[in-house]
């Protein structure tokens, strides 16, 4: 019978389980659905028959539950959570959130700040002699030395700071295994230092295979133009063929980063998506709300992997990486008719895709033999002409899961990259996208318009996403349907000045759209972008680069996107003053915002817009002017 990973001693006894192998300590609430990190693991490790318990949520100011379960016989594996514990406590503001949608009834409180550094750290005081591993995003994406934005400093490596043994990086499946295998074996931790995929420290730098020497942590925190170059030769060594082994050094150790793993096989994939999931949070967690974050993905889809779409300000390159791994349509259709037949279920399909929704597939042959290019793209500015782009075998899949009973309708939500798609000769799927995919609107990241802040986010220019704007109407136009494009922007990233925010607020005037939402840039570890951030460098060319850093420069940008909210009035007027933009203050159709009452008269542009007023007809037509009227009289 299939039941939950055990949560507590009387969870083990009903299992006859005296003492367990592994206990999985984790910062988001016990989910145990394939989107959350901390059930794979543990569904796999129990799949080779190691006994794992789930320690949810700990409370960290004492020691009580992480005394539990008592002492695992073979290794503790720490994460923080699906989400990074900063971003998930933090604004871009730094102002700390009220909710937390992976805690129990959607309130925040339940981890620290540093969530995989205080479990981590807490472990190794009660129990020094038990391996400690990290993994997650959060201690995957500060494997090396890192600017933390939020001390704005350059840390260390997380690895020294919690005192663990041994971080896997990415998805772990493959690298758990491997450990695990090798522990149980009697390798000791500190032996473990060939596993793909993985961190670990030593004192010996003879351990790695013809290794890459980063700069020691000391010069990297003393030159930012150190810190791009050891970031870009940490980017481009992000492949499982063309990796080398990279070796940060420090005062009393070398932390070692092995190369990426293999890409899982579809097979292999497959077989973790079998796995006995229960598909929802623990039911102790009833009596107290659920879990928010179970809604939006309990009948969603997980397609694919990896991505090769190279957004500078997104992490995927150092997580999941830039080779696409994709599950079988079989699989995938078994998952879905299990959901259908779920109490709760009533016939909506969230969503079916990942990282990017229609990638399905290698970006192109070479990567199978030759890695990925360490110095193109394969999407941004223009389409390579090795890429592959083609949305058949997508569009059969979808079509698989629509005819199956039950279904009322399968959403596309996830990223969907039309810059992919309009590239596609073959019309079929975008049609199908539009005809049965979306429900009144598309939404998709241009992110921007100004061809300088595009080169720096590694996005298409502005006139691929008009390209595909107008297409998509002409479509929803030939089937009849009224369905609007919702574009996601970004204000504030590294490259974007006044001027680039500005052409932006125009752009979307001439649009005739305010969007309700706009996503400030987040300098979160392991993009390219926060490299820009805190170096203001652009790190593949080293040129000198505009960061608006301050929270009023980044306020005002914001405010531009959002130009006719009178809340933003202040922030537009002070901006468009700044940038020596008054024509842009006014009455007239091309003006982003109206004088102040208190206009200077001397000022030229406002004596216009007072003469706009005057001259202006009223609402039955006639003239604001008197005196002219007067005049017209006589």
């Amino acid at each position: 019978m299939t039941s939950f990973l055990p949560i507590n001693i009387n969870d083990m006894k009903e299992r006859g389980w005296e003492k367990l192998d592994f206990i999985l300590v984790s910062g988001d609430a016990y989910v145990d659905h394939p989107s959350f990190g901390t059930a794979v693991i543990g569904r796999v490790l129990e799949s080779r028959g190691y006994k794992v318990g789930v320690l949810a949520q700990p409370k960290w100011e004492t020691d009580e539950d992480f005394k539990r379960f008592g002492k695992p016989k073979i290794a503790f594996l720490v994460t923080g959570g699906n989400m990074d514990s900063m971003v998930n406590h933090y604004s871009v503001s730094k102002k700390k959130r009220k909710d937390d949608l992976y805690s129990p009834s959607g309130k925040a409180g339940f981890r620290p700040d540093r969530a995989t550094i205080v479990y981590s750290q807490r472990i190794k005081e009660l129990y020094s002699d038990v391996p400690i591993i990290l993994g997650g995003i959060e201690a995957s994406l500060r494997r090396f030395a890192h600017y933390d934005y939020w001390s704005n400093k350059v840390r260390r490596s997380i690895l020294l700071d919690a005192k663990a043994d041994i971080i896997v990086y990415g998805m772990g499946e493959q690298q758990i295994i491997e450990i695990a295998e090798a522990l149980e074996s009697g390798i000791p931790i500190s032996e473990i230092t060939f596993v793909s995929g993985t961190v670990y420290k030593t004192k010996d730098k003879e351990r790695a295979y013809e290794p890459i020497f980063l700069p020691h942590y000391d010069e990297i925190i003393e030159s930012k133009r150190v810190y791009a170059d050891s970031f870009m030769t940490q980017y481009n060594n992000m492949d499982s063929i063309v990796g080398k082994p990279l070796i940060e050094s420090y005062r009393n150790y070398f932390v070692v980063q092995n190369p990426p793993p293999k890409p899982m096989s579809e097979r292999d994939l497959d077989s973790i998506y079998a796995l006995p999931f229960m598909r929802d949070y623990h039911p102790i967690y009833e009596k107290v709300g659920g879990i928010p974050a179970i809604k939006e993905v309990k009948f969603s889809l997980i397609s694919n992997r990896g991505c090769f779409g190279g957004c500078n300000f997104c992490a995927l390159t150092f997580h999941q990486g830039r080779v696409v791994q994709a599950r079988s349509h079989s699989s995938i259709v078994s998952e879905a008719e299990k959901i259908v037949w779920d109490p709760e279920f009533k016939g909506y399909i969230h969503d079916v895709g990942g990282p990017t929704a229609n990638f399905r597939h290698k970006a192109c042959k070479k990567q199978e033999k030759h890695g990925v290019c360490m110095d193109k793209h394969c999407l941004g500015p223009e389409p390579c002409k090795q890429l592959k782009i083609d949305h058949k075998d997508y569009l059969k899949l979808l079509r698989k899961i629509r005819e199956l009973p039950n279904i009322k309708k399968v959403f596309i939500r996830s990223g969907l990259r039309y810059d992919y798609l309009i590239h596609d000769n073959d019309d079929e799927f975008f049609k199908e996208l539009c005809e049965y995919h979306i429900s009144g609107q598309l939404k998709v990241a241009p992110e921007h318009i100004s061809a300088k802040v595009l080169d720096k986010m590694g996005k298409p220019h502005k006139e691929v996403y008009e390209k595909f704007s107008i297409k998509y109407n002409k479509i929803n136009q030939k089937i009849g349907k009224k369905q609007f494009l919702v574009p996601y922007l970004m204000s504030s990233h590294p490259g974007a000045n006044l001027k680039e925010a500005i052409e932006l607020a125009e752009y979307l005037r001439d649009l005739g759209h305010m969007p309700e939402q706009v996503q400030d840039f987040y300098p979160t570890p392991g993009t390219l972008s926060t490299c820009m951030f805190y170096t203001e460098l652009d790190p593949r060319t080293m040129e000198s680069i505009f960061v608006p850093k301050s929270s009023h420069d980044k306020a005002m940008q914001r405010a531009l996107i959002q130009y006719r909210k009178p809340q933003n009035y202040d922030l537009v007027y002070e901006a468009l003053m700044k940038a020596n933009r008054r024509d842009l203050i006014g009455y007239g159709k091309e003006c982003l915002i109206r004088p102040r009452k208190n206009a200077n008269p001397k000022d030229k542009n406002m004596r216009n817009a007072k003469q706009y007023i005057k001259e202006k007809p009223n609402s039955r037509g006639k003239s604001n002017n008197k005196s002219s009227s007067k005049k017209n009289k006589k």
